[in-house]
C-alpha cells in the first residue's frame, strides 16, 4: 500500500477579596481551533480590592512545556498567555518590592483560562498560600459559542470504548450512535460533521465521514464546538466540529502498558438470540520524558487491536478462521527553541490487515475476501509568541487513508483478449459459479456435468452438487483519500480609548483526494451458460464482436471484469482521482467594553472541484474529452462564500453570569461532486467478456455505468444560518448551567436531476408536481443545449448537477446543561429538546442502510418520479430525536479507585412507510424503493435508553509503579432497543417494520497496566 505516499469570555468575578489571595474559576470558553493545538491563560492582577497592578511579572510553569512563558501587567492589571500546551501549571506572580503569589491553574485545549489574582502587600512569607484554579472539563460558558472540552480525567475516568468514534457519546446535547460509518446528527446530516486529531483534518475528503481507523489511546484532550462559532478555526461545518489533542513528553520519564480484552463470552447474545462469536483485545505501550532538559520532549506509543472469529465449515469442508491485526506507531516531539518560540511535530503511521471474511456456506475457502488499510498523518505546528501583545502560529498537515478490499488468494492471470479463458482450470482463472443442471435440456447438462464433477461440492447422501463457488474473489477494491492542509495565524491584542480588541487574522489551504481504483482477480467472476445464450441474444455491440464470429454463435462461458483490469485497443484504464480545494480567509474582532463582549467577524471561502476526463477547450460546452486529464469542473467563488459571524456577551452578577447572542452564517464545504460528476467515471465500468467452448474469446459487452454531468451555471453555494441565544450561571462553586435556544435553516442544496424538470419524465401522476416546477421546462439547459454539448461530449448524462429550487432543513433545540466539579467528583448533566425537519434528508438516501459514505450531491434525491422534494418527503427528518438526556462523571474513592458512570435516554428516530403504488406502480419490493407512502417522519421507532458503568483500581508497588485493574460494563441492564425497520411495505429480506438493526447487547471489558 502507499504507492502513492501523497503524505502527505468571560473574565471570572473576584468577589469576595480576602487578606490572602483570591482566585475565581472564571467561566471558560472556546477560542476555537488555532493553528497550534494549545489553550492560554488570561486574567487581572490587583494590588488591594479594586486596585489594578501594572508591571507584575507573571511566569507559567508546566511538566507540559519546555521552558516556561512570562509576560507582564499592563497598566489595567491584566495579563495574557497565549499558546500554552494544555496541562496544569504553575503561575509565579511578582511585585517589583518582592510580593510573590503562587497559583495552579488547568489549560484545556482550544479553551482559555481566566485568573484574577490580588497581591497583598501587607502579606509576609508565612501567610502566602497556593490557590488552585480548578478548569472545567466540559465547558458551560458563554461568549456566544456552544462549546464543551473534555480533559484527560473525563477521558479516562468515564466508560468509554477504544475507538476515537466511541468519545462522541459524550458530546451534550448530540445524539448517541453505534454506526460505523456515518455520525451523529447535531443540527445536520450524518455527513455534515468535521472530525480532528491533533488538528489534523481525518474527515473523509467529499464524503464527510470519519475514516475507521483513529484510537482514542492516546488521546489526552477532546474539544467540541457545537455551533455559535466566531471567525476563528475556519469552522464551516454543518453539523459539530471536534479536534482532540494527543499526549505529550514531559521533564520527567514515563512509561506504560496495558492490554484490553473483550472475548466473546464477554458480549452478550442479541435479540435473535445468536451468539457472539468475535474475540477482541487491544494492547498499548507509551514511553514520554525529555531529551533535552526544560527544551526538548518525547512521546511514544503502540497500539495492536486483534480481533478473531472461528468461522464455521461449508460444503466444501473447512476455512479458515476470520483473523484482523493491526498495528498503530505514534512519535510526537515538542521543542521549545526559544523561550517564546514552541514547536510540535508528531508522525502516526497504522496498517490493519483482515482475513478471511466473506466465505458462504456453499463456497470454498479459497474465495474468502481480506482487506488491508493503511493510515499515516503528519502534523508540524509551531507558536511565536513576538510580544506581550502579538502571536503568530501555523501548522502544515498530510493525512492519507488507503484501504483495499482484497481476495486472500491472489491468482496470478492477467486477462488477455488473445490468450482467452483457460477453461481446463477455471478455479484457477476467477470466481467461478459452478453451474447447476436444468434436467430438460440434454445438451447443456452435458455440457456442465464434467464441470460440476470437477468443481461441485459432495452433499450429504455422497452426490456431487453444482450451486457452489468456487476459486477466488472476484475483484480489488482499492479506495484511498488524502488530505493536505496548511494553516496559519496572526492574534494581536490593543487597547482603543474605553474598548480592548483581540484582533485574529487567518489563512488556511487544503486540497482532499480520493484515488479510485477497481480491478478484477484474473477473470473475475466467471459464469457458465453452456451454449444457452447466442452473441445476438446477448444484446452484443457488434463493433466490440470478433472479426470472424458469427452473431448466432453459441456463447459457452462469461466473465465479468472491471475495464480497469482489461484495457481495450491496448489503452489500460487508469484509477479514478478527484480533488477538491479549499481556500479559507478569516478576521475576528473580540471587543471588551465595560460589561460586554462583542465578537465580529467573517470568513470568506472559495472551493474549486477538479475531476478527470475532460480537457478545456473554446466551444459551447467549454470542454473535449481527454482521458486522463484533470480539469477544473466547477467553482464557487469568494464574492459568494461571505460568512459574517457576530456574537455578544453580557455580563454581571460581578461577571460571573452572563446572557449571549450570536449569529452564523455558515456554507458548508462537503460535497461529493468532485468523484460523482467526474467525466473518469464514463469509462470505469465492467465489461461482460463472452467465449465458445474451447475458451475463445468472441465479443465483450459494457455494462451500463455511470456518466459525467455538467453543472448548472452560476447555483449559489449551500447555506446555513444560526441563531444561539443563551446564558450561563455560577450557581455555586463547582456548580455551572448553560440553557440556550438555537435555530438552524439550510438551503441551496445540489442534486444530480434529469435535465429537462418533473414534466418530461413523470409518468403515472404528473399532478403531484407543484406548479411553479412545471411552469419550467429545464433545470440548467434547454433540449438544443444539451444537443450541442452531447455532440461535444458524446458521453454526457441526462442529468445535470442542479440547484434545487425549494429543498430545505430546519433546527431548533432547547438546551440545559449542569456540571459539577468537586475535589473528587465530577458529574455533567444534559438535556436537549430538539426538532429536526424539512424535505431533503440525506439520512435516508439508502435502500438498505444508510450506514455508509454516500455521495453528498449525487443521491437518490430527484433522481424519478417518487424521489422528489414534494412526493411526501415534506416532514420529521430520519435524523430527528425530540428528547435527548445524557448525564455521565465520575468519584475517586479513598482506596485509590475511580468509579464512572454514563447514563442515556434519547428518542428514536423518525420513518414512513415506502409504497410505490401511491404513485400508480405496480406492488412489487423494487417500485417501493424511496415511494415515500405518506408524510415524512411519521412513525417513530422506541426510544432507547442505556447505563455504561466502570471501575478502575491502583495500587501502588514499589514506589513509583502503578498497577491499575479495570472494568468497563456497557448497556447494564442489556437494552437492545431496535431500529432502521424496513420501510418498504414489500420487503424483499425484511418485512414491513421489522427491524434490521438493534443496540449492542451487554458487554464486557476488561484492562490490566502499570505506569511507572
Amino acid at each position: 500500500m502507499f504507492q502513492k505516499n501523497k503524505l502527505s469570555s468571560s473574565v471570572a468575578g473576584v468577589g469576595s477579596l480576602t487578606r490572602a489571595a483570591v482566585v475565581a474559576a472564571g467561566t471558560l470558553f472556546s477560542a476555537a481551533v488555532m493553528a497550534q493545538q494549545s489553550g492560554s491563560i488570561e486574567g487581572k492582577v490587583f494590588l488591594d480590592a479594586g486596585v489594578e497592578a501594572a508591571g507584575v511579572t507573571v511566569k507559567a510553569t508546566s511538566p507540559v512545556m519546555p521552558r516556561g512563558r512570562t509576560a507582564t501587567t499592563g497598566e489595567d492589571g491584566e495579563f495574557k498567555l497565549p499558546a500554552l500546551i494544555p496541562g496544569t501549571y504553575t503561575l509565579e506572580f511578582s511585585t517589583e518590592d518582592g510580593i510573590t503569589r503562587s497559583v495552579t491553574a488547568r489549560v484545556l485545549l482550544d479553551q482559555k483560562s481566566n485568573v484574577s489574582v490580588v497581591m497583598v502587600p501587607e502579606a509576609d512569607a508565612n501567610s502566602l498560600e497556593e490557590i488552585e484554579v480548578t478548569g472545567q472539563q466540559i465547558v458551560v460558558g458563554g461568549e456566544a459559542s456552544l462549546s464543551n472540552a473534555l480533559g484527560s480525567d473525563v477521558v479516562d475516568g468515564v466508560p468509554i470504548g477504544t475507538n476515537y468514534r466511541d468519545m462522541m457519546k459524550l458530546i451534550p446535547g448530540v445524539q448517541y450512535t453505534e454506526n460505523a460509518v456515518r455520525g451523529a446528527n447535531a443540527g445536520g446530516s450524518g455527513q455534515d460533521n468535521t472530525y480532528a486529531f491533533d488538528g489534523v483534518n481525518i474527515t473523509l475528503p467529499m464524503f464527510g465521514t470519519l475514516s475507521a481507523e483513529p484510537s482514542s489511546h492516546d488521546i489526552e484532550m477532546v474539544t467540541v464546538d457545537r455551533g455559535g462559532s466566531n471567525a476563528i478555526g475556519f469552522n464551516r461545518s454543518g453539523g459539530f466540529s471536534v479536534d482532540s489533542k494527543s499526549k505529550s513528553g514531559t521533564n520527567e520519564f514515563h512509561a506504560g502498558f496495558e492490554h484490553k480484552m473483550m472475548p466473546k463470552d464477554f458480549v452478550g447474545e442479541n435479540n435473535d438470540g445468536v451468539e457472539y462469536e468475535l474475540n477482541q483485545s487491544w494492547t498499548t505501550m507509551y514511553a514520554s520524558g525529555p531529551l533535552i532538559e526544560d527544551q526538548l520532549f518525547f512521546y511514544g506509543s503502540y497500539y495492536g487491536p486483534r480481533s478473531d472469529r472461528d468461522n464455521k465449515a461449508t460444503a466444501y469442508g473447512d476455512v479458515k478462521d476470520f483473523t484482523s491485526e493491526r498495528d498503530e506507531y505514534f512519535g510526537k516531539l515538542t521543542w521549545a527553541a526559544t523561550d517564546d518560540i514552541l514547536l510540535n511535530g508528531s508522525f502516526r503511521t497504522s496498517e490493519r490487515i483482515d482475513e478471511g471474511a466473506s466465505i458462504g456456506a456453499n463456497e470454498a475457502d479459497s474465495v474468502s475476501l481480506g482487506s488491508k488499510s493503511t493510515m499515516e498523518v503528519i502534523t508540524l505546528d509551531g507558536s511565536w509568541v513576538i510580544n506581550d501583545s502579538t502571536t503568530f502560529t501555523a501548522q502544515l498537515t498530510s493525512y492519507a487513508q488507503e484501504g483495499a478490499d482484497q481476495p486472500d488468494r491472489l491468482l496470478g492471470v492477467q486477462p488477455d483478449l488473445a490468450a482467452g479463458l483457460d477453461t481446463n482450470n477455471l478455479a484457477d482463472m476467477g470466481y467461478l459459479s459452478v453451474p447447476v443442471p436444468t434436467g430438460d435440456n440434454p445438451d447443456f447438462d452435458a455440457f456442465v456435468q464434467p464441470i460440476i464433477n470437477q468443481y461441485g461440492y459432495i452433499n450429504d447422501a455422497g452426490d456431487v452438487m453444482g450451486g457452489g463457488g468456487v476459486g477466488a474473489y472476484s475483484s480489488i477494491w482499492e479506495q484511498n483519500f488524502y488530505r493536505k492542509s496548511f494553516e496559519m495565524a496572526l492574534d494581536h491584542n490593543l487597547e482603543w480609548g474605553s474598548t480592548s480588541h483581540e484582533i485574529h487574522v487567518g489563512f488556511q489551504w487544503n486540497e482532499g483526494e480520493e484515488e479510485l481504483t477497481a480491478l478484477s482477480n484474473g477473470w473475475g467472476s466467471i459464469r457458465v451458460l453452456g451454449g444457452l445464450e447466442t452473441i445476438d441474444s446477448l444484446g452484443v455491440d457488434p463493433t466490440t464482436v470478433v472479426g470472424d464470429a458469427d452473431p448466432m454463435s453459441p456463447v459457452y462461458y462469461s466473465a465479468s471484469i472491471q475495464q480497469m483490469s482489461l484495457g481495450i485497443d491496448g489503452a489500460p484504464v487508469s484509477p479514478i482521482n478527484s480533488f477538491t480545494e479549499n481556500y479559507n480567509f478569516e478576521v475576528n474582532d473580540k471587543i471588551d467594553w465595560n460589561d460586554f463582549t462583542f465578537n465580529v467577524g467573517f470568513l470568506i471561502s472559495e472551493d474549486i472541484l477538479y475531476g478527470e476526463g475532460l480537457r478545456e477547450a473554446n466551444n459551447f460546452s467549454g470542454f473535449v474529452e481527454d482521458a486522463g486529464n484533470k480539469y477544473e469542473m466547477y467553482r464557487v467563488d469568494w464574492k459568494d462564500m461571505i460568512q459574517p459571524r457576530l456574537g455578544v456577551t453580557y455580563r454581571y452578577n460581578d461577571a460571573e453570569d452572563t446572557v449571549f447572542l450570536n449569529y452564523g452564517h455558515y456554507n458548508p464545504s462537503v460535497s461529493s461532486l468532485a468523484r460523482a460528476a467526474s467525466w473518469a467515471r464514463n469509462s470505469r465500468r465492467s465489461l461482460s467478456v463472452y467465449f465458445d467452448e474451447n475458451g475463445d474469446f468472441l465479443a465483450y459487452n459494457p455494462a451500463s455505468g455511470s456518466s459525467g454531468k455538467v453543472f448548472e451555471k452560476d447555483m449559489d453555494p449551500r447555506l446555513m444560518e444560526e441563531l444561539t441565544l443563551g446564558t450561563t450561571r455560577n450557581v455555586m462553586e463547582g456548580l455551572n448551567i448553560r440553557a440556550h435556544v438555537r435555530y438552524r435553516e439550510n438551503d441551496n442544496y445540489w442534486e444530480d436531476t434529469p435535465y429537462y424538470t418533473p414534466s418530461g419524465w413523470y409518468f403515472n401522476q404528473p399532478e403531484r408536481i407543484p406548479a411553479d416546477v412545471a411552469a419550467e421546462e429545464f433545470y440548467a439547459y434547454s433540449a438544443d443545449e444539451m444537443a450541442k454539448i452531447r455532440e461535444e461530449l458524446p458521453s454526457t448524462s441526462s442529468y445535470v448537477i442542479a440547484q434545487i429550487d425549494g429543498a430545505y432543513t430546519k433546527y431548533w433545540e432547547a438546551s440545559l446543561e449542569a456540571e459539577w466539579v468537586g475535589d473528587r467528583t465530577y458529574l455533567n448533566a444534559s438535556y436537549v429538546r430538539s426538532r429536526y425537519s424539512g424535505n431533503f434528508d440525506q439520512d435516508n438516501t439508502s435502500s438498505y442502510s444508510n450506514d455508509a459514505s454516500l455521495f453528498v450531491g449525487s443521491s437518490s434525491l430527484m433522481d424519478w418520479e417518487t424521489l422528489n422534494i414534494w412526493d411526501n418527503r415534506e416532514g420529521t427528518l430520519t435524523g430527528d430525536r425530540p428528547h435527548i438526556f445524557k448525564a455521565f462523571g465520575y468519584y475517586t474513592t479513598d482506596w485509590n479507585a475511580n468509579v464512572g458512570a454514563y447514563l442515556l435516554y434519547q428518542s428514536g428516530h423518525a420513518w414512513q412507510v415506502m409504497d410505490g403504488t401511491v404513485y400508480g406502480y405496480e406492488p412489487a419490493w423494487w417500485n417501493d424503493s424511496g415511494a415515500y407512502g405518506e408524510k415524512a417522519g411519521s412513525r417513530r421507532t422506541p426510544s432507547h435508553w442505556q447505563l455504561d458503568l466502570n471501575y478502575t483500581q491502583n495500587f501502588q508497588v514499589f514506589g513509583d509503579y502503578t498497577l491499575k485493574v479495570r472494568a468497563d460494563l456497557f448497556n447494564v441492564f442489556d437494552r437492545q432497543t431496535g431500529y432502521d425497520p424496513q420501510q418498504k411495505l414489500r420487503g424483499r429480506f425484511y418485512d414491513f417494520g421489522e427491524y434490521r438493526r438493534y443496540y449492542n447487547s451487554r458487554r464486557l471489558q476488561l484492562s490490566f497496566g502499570v505506569d511507572f
